[in-house]
């Protein structure tokens, strides 16, 4: 199924979390943080003022947008105006 984002949205794929501690703890997922970085799926046609395309990494908001899953892996339909920077590497 492909997915394209209408408007001003982008459809972001979050990354995977770490699932234990450097001391090789496994954490509950209760215990985690949420993962505020994401890779960029795809862009909706009227994204503006920020030059993102496919395949680049950005930090979001921490509650922000609708989470949706798609042949079982987790994405997200977020609002450019919750991007909140572009990680280069």
């Amino acid at each position: 199924m492909k997915v394209v984002p209408l408007g001003t949205r982008l459809l972001i794929k979050p990354y995977e979390e770490e699932k234990k501690t450097s001391g090789g703890i496994v954490l509950p997922d209760a215990a985690k943080e949420k993962q505020m970085t994401a890779k960029v799926i795809a862009v909706g046609e009227k994204v503006e003022d920020i030059d993102l395309k496919e395949n680049d990494k950005v930090l979001y908001s921490k509650y922000s947008g609708t989470e949706i899953k798609i042949d079982d892996d987790d994405y997200i339909i977020i609002d450019q105006d919750d991007i909140l920077a572009k990680i280069e590497d």
